[in-house]
């Protein structure tokens, strides 16, 4: 079985983003608003700026209480939209239930959406046209050539149908010439799909929801649910996976550190873009 190691292969973006950050007239700059205190939400924050340290982007955190309201945060978009040094905006997420997030969302620049979640960059992924791509799911596929696992002609199925992760991975995978199964919560005999898979991505945050009897012997697996189970980070995938499995990512080490070298290549792009115009 082939480990998709995507602490290796983000290692290796990070670099080649190193040497394209130092031809660049300044670093590039990245804003992350950060509303409330949610433990998860920190640590992944804390990640991205070691990462863009890493790499010589600048980072600036923008921390709001868990009562901010979400008419001071589009405030502070458009700040950070008309400012130059700003390249590229996230809004880490969940935020409190009073913050309209798709409101955030809208009101960024599309050319400095980060996360690639403006609609008009979701229309130009569906149209196949340039623009930053929402990060977790270009990070699988760039996991898939990374260890050259052809997915033209193959059958994909991904399970999970949210707009961060499951619903573009499946516009990303049919752009690819796969052909592409969606399952979801309402899925009936959801392994029905799932056996049929050469390439079987689950996003849902169900830990051990595929088990070894709904995998096609040889099937390229990748786990990109996260969860805490007994103090561990688990996948959706149970490890019994591994023994049919042709191909698997790990939870943790897989598709996550994927997901930050994919921000940083769209803070990078963003840059480069703006100074080439």
């Amino acid at each position: 079985m082939i480990l998709l190691d995507g602490r290796a292969v983000a290692g290796e973006i990070r670099q080649e983003l190193s040497r394209r950050v130092a031809s660049l007239p300044r670093p590039p700059g990245l804003a992350v608003i950060l509303v409330g205190r949610d433990p998860a939400s920190e640590v992944y924050v804390r990640q991205k700026e070691r990462a863009c340290r890493e790499v010589g982007i600048k980072s600036r955190v923008h921390r709001f209480s868990e009562d901010a309201e979400t008419e001071e945060l589009l405030e502070l978009i458009r700040r950070l939209n008309e400012d130059p040094m700003i390249d590229a905006i996230l809004v880490q997420s969940p935020v409190p239930p009073q913050v309209d997030f798709e409101a955030l969302v809208q009101a960024i620049d599309p050319e400095k959406d980060a996360d690639g979640f403006h609609p008009l960059n979701l229309g130009r992924m569906l149209r196949r046209l340039p623009g930053p791509r929402p990060c977790t799911p270009q990070g699988v596929m760039e996991l898939l050539r990374h260890y050259s696992i052809p997915v033209r002609g193959r059958t994909a199925c991904v399970v999970g149908r949210s707009l961060i992760v499951g619903r573009p991975l499946a516009l990303m995978l049919l752009s690819a010439d796969a052909t592409v199964t969606v399952c979801h919560r309402h899925t009936a005999d959801l392994a029905r799909h799932t056996r049929e898979a050469d390439i079987l991505c689950v996003a849902v945050g169900h830990p051990g929801l595929i088990t070894r009897e709904m995998v096609k012997k040889g099937a390229v697996v990748v786990d990109i649910g996260i969860s805490r189970v007994g103090g561990k980070v688990v996948g959706d995938v149970d490890p019994g996976v591994r023994e049919v499995a042709g191909a698997l990512s790990p939870v943790p080490g897989g598709v996550g550190p994927m997901t930050v070298a994919m921000l940083l290549f769209n803070t990078v792009e963003a840059a480069c873009k703006r100074f080439s115009s």
